[in-house]
């Protein structure tokens, strides 16, 4: 009975201690790691046939920096994440006359995202609860 209680503690003392140790994913190594293409947007799936020249993208870079594909111009703008909130700013985009709505419908969504969740396979930015689009690392 002795050698039951005296394990029972050695095991509770070895759960409490290593939980300590487990490391909380951390969303700006995600970002970062990875370019992301998109995969849903307003909780649709893609129309392609929206987007004139591809799939949108957005790379986070150093320094808060934001990178990306429109699905037709580039943009180079920035990006601030504190905990799961995130403000997107695309910044600066190319001016190329682009066919179709999925351009303007990915600036628009992008205006709106308020927070963010994230895992090491998919990335969803939303306003509150409204999902507004979702991404999956780009495969190269």
């Amino acid at each position: 009975m002795k050698a039951i209680k005296s394990f029972s503690i050695g095991l509770i003392f070895f759960v409490v201690s290593s939980c300590g140790s487990l490391n909380p994913i951390n969303p700006l190594s995600l970002l970062m790691g990875n370019s992301w293409a998109l995969s849903s947007l307003m909780g649709k799936s893609l129309d392609l046939s929206q987007f004139a020249d591809g799939v949108p993208s957005l790379n986070f870079l150093e320094g808060g920096k934001l990178a990306g594909f429109t699905g037709c111009n580039n943009l180079s703008g920035s990006f601030a994440l504190e905990g799961s909130s995130i403000r997107l700013d695309p910044g600066a985009v190319t001016r190329k006359a682009c066919p179709g709505t999925g351009e303007q419908d990915f600036l628009g969504a992008l205006s709106k995202v308020g927070n963010l969740k994230i895992g090491k396979d998919k990335l969803t930015f939303l306003n509150g609860e409204e999902e507004l689009m979702s991404f999956i690392p780009k495969e190269d």
